[in-house]
Parts: structure tokens; C-alpha cells; sequence
């Protein structure tokens, strides 16, 4: 009787020491959930929505143009940004359109703050050049931007992001409850 609750333990303990390797897994490699702290993705992402972050996002693809994605800034925080422009790409931004190689491009999540600003335009006209001081985003990096123009700390003033730094794509809001939802 004794050998059996003695087996019946060790069962119990494996399981146990599989679950948290596991879970220790998928948190370090996989997936990782992630707090929005602040206003800088607004209308898109409020203070506090909990999101999940797909680690596997950028190790098996390339990111694309208007991702969400969070990344390591250099103040030691973990950032939540959208894709503005890849590596190579030039970025312009003038009568509150966003130009990338000469071209425009629509950015529908910004609609409702556009309509609600009346004291000029929502993004303020910039060059990269301005801004980063080259005509282009470097090889490995991208320029990220959040949908707050005004009140967003991004690749305006803290450079180009180097993908080694991005942790990866997010597009799940899974709290609050009533705010579940995926984002584009």
C-alpha cells in the first residue's frame, strides 16, 4: 500500500514538473501576454487592455506595414507600436496622409481622431529625414508610430526600431471581458 500512494506521488509530481516546463515554454518562446500602459495607441488600444504577443510572429516571417507590435525601447519598457515603414522604405507624412515611397496610403484606424481634431492636422508633416536623419529606414529596422499621433513616443523621437528588439506581433485583446477582440 505504501509503494502504491509512493508511485501515485511520483505520478503527480511529473505531472506537475511537464505542466510548468511547459507553461515556461510557451511563455519564453511562444506566446506572453502583455499590459497596454498609457494612451499612445488610442483610439485602437486603451489603457490597460490586456493583449496576447505571438513571439513566433517575426521568427518565421517578415513584418508587415501597419502591424501592432511590441518591442524592447530604450528606456528598459516594452513599447506597443503600429508598422509604419520597412526597412528600405522612405516615409513622409503631409496634409495629415501618410506617404511611403512616393505613395499614399489610407490609415483607417485614425478616421474617428481625424474627425474629432480641429486645431490642425492629427500627424504633424515630418520627413524621415527630419526625424531620423536618413532618407530611408535602415536594413533591420522599422519605423513604428502610434495611432495617438499627438500623444505618442515613437519612432519620431526615439529612432527606427532594429528587429532584434521587437518581441513580436499582437493582435488579441482578451480583457477587459466586454472589450475581447482581434485588431487590425
Amino acid at each position: 500500500m505504501a509503494e502504491k500512494k509512493k508511485n501515485e506521488l511520483w505520478e503527480w509530481t511529473k505531472a506537475l514538473l511537464i505542466a510548468v516546463v511547459l507553461a515556461a515554454f510557451i511563455r519564453y518562446f511562444l506566446f506572453a501576454p502583455i499590459v497596454v500602459d498609457g494612451l499612445s495607441m488610442m483610439p485602437t488600444l486603451h489603457d490597460q487592455d490586456r493583449m496576447i504577443v505571438n513571439k513566433l510572429s517575426y521568427k518565421v516571417g517578415e513584418p508587415e506595414r501597419f502591424d501592432i507590435i511590441v518591442f524592447h525601447a530604450p528606456e528598459n519598457k516594452d513599447y506597443i507600436k503600429r508598422v509604419i515603414s520597412l526597412p528600405g522604405d522612405k516615409v513622409e507624412y503631409k496634409n495629415d496622409t501618410l506617404y511611403v515611397n512616393g505613395k499614399a496610403y489610407e490609415e483607417p484606424y485614425l478616421e474617428e481622431y481625424k474627425k474629432q481634431v480641429i486645431d490642425g492636422p492629427l500627424t504633424d508633416p515630418f520627413t524621415l529625414e527630419e526625424k531620423i536623419g536618413r532618407e530611408t529606414v535602415p536594413e533591420g529596422h522599422l519605423f513604428v508610430m502610434g495611432d495617438n499621433r499627438r500623444f505618442s513616443k515613437d519612432s519620431r523621437h526615439i529612432g527606427t526600431v532594429p528587429f532584434e528588439e521587437v518581441l513580436g506581433k499582437t493582435s488579441i485583446i482578451y480583457w477587459p471581458i466586454e472589450d475581447i477582440r482581434t485588431i487590425d
